[in-house]
């Protein structure tokens, strides 16, 4: 494929007062994303800036009682970037070092998202700078309760919808839709998704992501040729989507070679048994101790292989590495994992990325599914679910492959030509108000 065009620097942009100008963070890496795909939007490109600004930005203080009856304070953040074609979507993450910049990023990549795979949803994410496993159960439970009183302002089912992601699951999920239902006075299911399935919850939202993961790497490798049975995988990150995506790459009969997390690195060049890795981190909470040669993050990342699939944190493919991966293509499992620097060396390379706002879009195509079955009060069987996810990806995949084709740029640069075209053509429709 062709460059795309140019990257405007951050420093060309209005930058809002609360980032810092010289170090944008995550944000930045979106608004040169924006930049290449705004010559391709035509009489659209007007409308533009719309996609530059988060629509609401929330900053919140988060105090509890910790257990020995001390007050701790945690900062919070709910950005809801844009809802031109429904209410705000998108997950919680509790990390120590999560940003304004980096929630603010998150949210605009729902927006692309969802637009991509066309549900009626906007992007939103949120977040809390704590450290998770620092706190008992019981203060993870104030902290979540805490975080949605405050942030109660601006969610609801027809608002802006949380669910989970990083460190967050179906229990915090289970405690947002309690705590906002009791400040509603009546039970609001469809206030977050990703819930336990005996509170509104639908069947094969967990293993969501990654099965979407496992159907664009698979639309991907027929579209190159490539024979999925027999093929190395490499998995960065083994949380609720590297594990799923491996597991079904493994059921297809690929091998998968080598597995990172954030305690080691794992090769096998027979592949791993992934199944039984699995159940040592569900005992463990690390693949670390299992059964397989240990390798440093350096060879992780210059293994050999047919599929690479970063599932962990943004910014983990860079300029450093990029040089050094040995693959054929990338499916990005995790949110903004390459940067657009490495984006530019591995398509110098030729090696294909399919993009995180369609590889990763599971997980909200079935939230989605999840907040029309509360909505509705009936519920699908998983293989409707699972039947309804595979039609939605595959179409959103091959319509992007076409367009990626048609204009000689990346599948991310197609993605986002789709979404920002349907995003600012909901814009232009609705006008300005007042």
């Amino acid at each position: 494929m062709s460059s795309d065009s140019p990257i405007i620097t951050a420093s060309a942009h209005s930058v809002p007062s609360y980032l810092n100008a010289d170090n944008l963070g995550p944000w930045g890496i979106y608004l040169q994303q924006v930049d290449r795909v705004t010559p391709y939007l035509g009489s659209l490109a007007r409308w533009v800036e719309t996609l530059k600004r988060p629509k609401r930005a929330l900053v919140v203080d988060v105090p509890i009682e910790m257990d020995d009856g001390t007050i701790a304070h945690f900062e919070g953040y709910r950005v809801q970037h844009n809802t031109s074609r429904g209410p705000g979507k998108g997950g919680v993450r509790f990390h120590q070092d999560v940003t304004l910049s980096e929630v603010m990023a998150l949210s605009a990549w729902m927006s692309i998202k969802n637009a991509a795979v066309n549900v009626p949803y906007g992007g939103a994410k949120g977040g809390i700078r704590v450290d998770p496993r620092k706190l008992s159960r019981a203060e993870l439970e104030r902290v979540t309760r805490r975080y949605t009183s405050e942030i109660n302002i601006i969610i609801g089912p027809n608002k802006d919808i949380p669910a989970p992601d990083v460190n967050t699951n179906e229990q915090v999920m289970a405690w947002m839709m309690d705590t906002y239902s009791m400040n509603e006075g009546s039970t609001s299911t469809g206030v977050v998704t990703g819930k336990p399935i005996s509170l509104g919850g639908s069947l094969g939202r967990r293993e969501a992501t990654g099965r979407g993961v496992f159907v664009v790497g698979a639309e991907a490798a027929r579209n190159l040729g490539l024979e999925i049975k027999g093929a190395r995988i490499v998995v960065q990150g083994f949380g609720n989507v590297g594990s799923v995506v491996a597991k079904l790459f493994h059921e297809a009969g690929a091998k998968v070679i080598a597995v990172q997390d954030h305690k080691t690195a794992l090769f096998d060049p027979a592949g791993l048994d992934v199944p039984a890795l699995i159940e040592h981190v569900s005992h463990n909470g690390t693949i670390e101790g299992f059964r397989a040669e240990t390798i440093s993050a350096e060879q992780f990342w210059q293994t050999e292989s047919e599929i690479l699939i970063p599932a962990a944190l943004e910014g983990q493919i860079t300029a450093a590495n990029a040089p050094h991966i040995k693959t054929r293509m990338v499916i990005e499992g995790a949110n903004g994992p390459t940067t657009p620097e490495a984006d530019d060396i591995l398509r110098e390379r030729n090696i294909l990325v399919a993009p995180d706002v369609i590889a990763n879009a599971g997980g909200v195509t079935v939230s989605y599914f999840e907040w029309v079955q509360d909505f509705s009060s009936f519920f699908w069987t998983e293989e409707e679910i699972n039947q309804r996810l595979v039609r939605i990806m595959q179409e959103a995949f091959r319509s992007i492959w076409q367009v990626a084709q048609e204009n000689k740029v990346t599948l991310r640069t197609a993605a986002f030509i789709i979404a920002c075209t349907r995003i600012l053509q909901a814009r232009e429709m609705r006008g300005l108000y007042p």
